[in-house]
């Protein structure tokens, strides 16, 4: 069974009115328990839409969503308990911290679940470390905090309440190359450890390519394809074709193709594409032994 699942979940703003606009558009999705997977798509092809549905902050105007095999919005499930089961940091985190302690700011969601104070301690101490802030850190102010502790605080929050699907909306947007690293390797280790559902929304195909097991491509309100990641990268002319930007070292052998090298497009790490190019000398050595 999925964790989670939509049927012909269509929304649509401003229903009436000349702003009508459908974002996202009868979308027919499963993604496995335990998945870590990347949502990309244009600015407008319906991402954020369709992760504030998994949650219960928007209703379908038509369709269901199914978290764990529950229909969210039956008149037997309480939505206050599927948001404690998905949690969503949304883009720039930093901004919902409010409390005057960080350990307070990351008991926050577990105190709402009714947590017993062991239990929150444990939750806040364990988190805070997956998350590389060190312990003296939470009895200080978060606003004493630099923007990437702050970042780092905000999703320990999240984490907390141990959610069984975390949905992250442009986590890393405005750090630097390091400190985008540092945070998603932060949730790639939390998901490693907890076996929680993660959903990675970002305009970085870089990102997704380097830490996402599957990648859900979104395009016009639709979903485009949601494959393994290698498979999708086996697309790169499609994903190109529709605008959107690949990992640059997938580009590099895209061009090479163009250019009359006989040699496989689906790269998308640097280590992949070092493994590519040797394979590709030790053939063309062996072809060039095989002439002689």
């Amino acid at each position: 069974m999925p964790m989670i699942k939509t049927e012909g979940l269509t929304y649509t703003y401003s229903i009436g009115t000349p702003f009508e606009k459908t974002a996202v558009n009868n979308i027919d999705l499963e993604i496995e328990e335990g998945t870590f997977s990347g949502i990309i798509g244009h600015t407008g092809s319906g991402k954020s839409t369709l992760i504030q549905h998994l949650n219960g902050l928007i209703r379908p105007t038509s369709g269901k969503v199914f978290i764990d095999g529950e229909d969210i919005w039956s008149k037997d499930v309480k939505i206050r308990d599927i948001r404690f089961k998905v949690g969503l940091v949304f883009q720039y985190p930093e901004y919902q911290i409010f409390e005057e302690t960080v350990y307070k700011d990351i008991a926050f969601g577990p105190k709402n679940m009714g947590l017993p104070d062991d239990e929150i301690d444990r939750r806040v101490k364990e988190t805070a470390e997956l998350v590389g802030l060190k312990p003296e850190t939470l009895d200080k102010s978060p606003f004493e905090l630099s923007g990437g502790q702050k970042r780092r605080v905000a999703i320990a929050g999240v984490m907390a309440m141990e959610p069984k699907v975390l949905i992250l909306d442009e986590p890393t947007a405005g750090l630097d190359p390091k400190g985008r690293d540092k945070i998603l390797g932060q949730i790639k280790e939390y998901h490693r450890q907890k076996n929680t559902t993660v959903l990675l929304v970002s305009h970085s195909m870089e990102d997704v390519a380097k830490f996402a097991d599957k990648i859900l491509v979104m395009n016009k309100a639709q979903v485009f394809c949601y494959e393994d990641t290698p498979e999708v990268f086996k697309r790169a002319d499609e994903l190109t074709g529709i605008g959107l930007s690949v990992p640059q070292i997938t580009r590099v052998f895209l061009d090479l193709k163009k250019r009359g090298i006989d040699i496989r497009t689906d790269v998308y790490t640097t280590e992949f594409a070092k493994k590519t190019i040797l394979e590709y000398l030790e053939n063309k050595g062996k072809r060039g032994g095989a002439d002689a």
